[in-house]
């Protein structure tokens, strides 16, 4: 009996109780928990020091691009001031260079085109001649759309093109290149777009026969070394042109130059509501400082404006029409007779 008791007790004494275990979850918790814990004491202590949270996280903004002011500019003129941004060039330091839109308004032989080279020689003018005589491009109105906005997005090229600190942009639009049949639609595309509209008339309808008339038989005729020209920039080829004296159909001279009247009352009804302007020819060559108010109607700075085109119908209209009694004799009494008379000169 007394051996056994020593061996029991060492037996006891080998009997080791395992430790107990915890979940790895509840000591991912734990930790987890002493770490907000940690975080929440720093951001007090920061706090009560003065120092910002943020102080040292950077912070990136994108720059957005702001828009071109309008300095000095009422607010009625604002929704004539555009920022083409054109998709075939960048306008680089002149981005915020303001641009108005104008199309002149015409019919054929009123002045259009001397009156475009004057433009054309103001270094921040860009007037593109007549873009609509192609009839693809006034087939309908989307192809007029297209055509507008690609003239007035900058994205037109021509010899007129200038360079990307243009100021105005427009071109020449004859009344019978669907501007008149496509009216409704265009009116709306102007006073949205906000495009200025210059008239330019001819006062005496009857030198404007002429120049058609004579300007038809040179299609034909090309007097000037086999070539037709519409317009020419020398006294002898003028001379040379100018040698032809039509003859006009005097049955129908009345009506048509009642059409002629009637196509400008009715052009300038159909605009009213659009920005525009009225201008004569005779008034142009006249009175040389009418070309300012179109600069000022642009608001462009003043320039001296040239053209090299030269006057082809110099001489009274009873020296360049063939048979010149019989037109007398038909429209006098008429209210066309003034007409008949010298109305400027050269």
């Amino acid at each position: 009996m007394v051996g056994f008791l020593p061996t029991l007790l060492m037996q006891d004494s080998l009997i080791i109780k395992p430790s107990k275990k915890y979940p790895l979850v509840l000591w991912m918790a734990v930790l987890a928990l002493v770490m907000i814990s940690g975080v929440y004491i720093c951001i007090l202590c920061l706090r009560q020091k003065g120092i910002p949270e943020t102080s040292n996280v950077i912070k990136v903004r994108f720059k957005e691009p702001q828009p071109c002011p309008h300095p000095g500019i009422p607010q009625s003129e604002v929704p004539y001031v555009h920022y083409p941004e054109p998709t075939t060039y960048r306008r680089n330091e002149c981005a915020c260079t303001a641009v108005r839109f104008f199309a002149i308004l015409s019919m054929q032989r009123s002045g259009s085109g001397w009156f475009e080279t004057l433009l054309n020689s103001h270094v921040n003018v860009s007037s593109n001649g007549e873009i609509f005589s192609v009839k693809e491009r006034r087939s309908n109105i989307s192809s007029i759309v297209r055509t507008l906005d690609k003239v007035y997005n900058l994205d037109w090229y021509s010899s007129a093109s200038k360079n990307e600190c243009t100021a105005a942009i427009g071109f020449k639009w004859m009344l019978n290149q669907g501007l008149m049949q496509h009216h409704d639609e265009i009116v709306k595309y102007f006073n949205q777009r906000g495009v200025s509209a210059i008239f330019l008339f001819r006062r005496n309808l009857l030198r404007r026969m002429v120049s058609v008339l004579a300007n038809t038989h040179d299609r034909d005729a090309k007097q000037l070394n086999g070539t037709h020209k519409a317009h020419v920039h020398s006294r002898d080829e003028a001379d040379v042109l100018a040698r032809y004296k039509p003859t006009i159909n005097t049955t129908l001279l009345v009506a048509e130059l009642k059409q002629m009247d009637k196509w400008g009352a009715d052009a300038l009804e159909y605009f009213k509501s659009t920005r525009h302007v009225v201008l004569y020819y005779e008034d142009l060559v006249n009175k040389r400082n009418k070309v300012k108010d179109v600069l000022k109607f642009l608001r462009l700075p003043k320039r001296k404006l040239s053209s090299r085109h030269v006057k082809i119908h110099t001489r009274p209209l009873s020296d360049q029409v063939e048979n010149w009694d019989a037109v007398y004799n038909t429209l006098k009494g008429t209210e066309y007779e003034s007409f008949l008379h010298a109305d400027y000169q050269m």
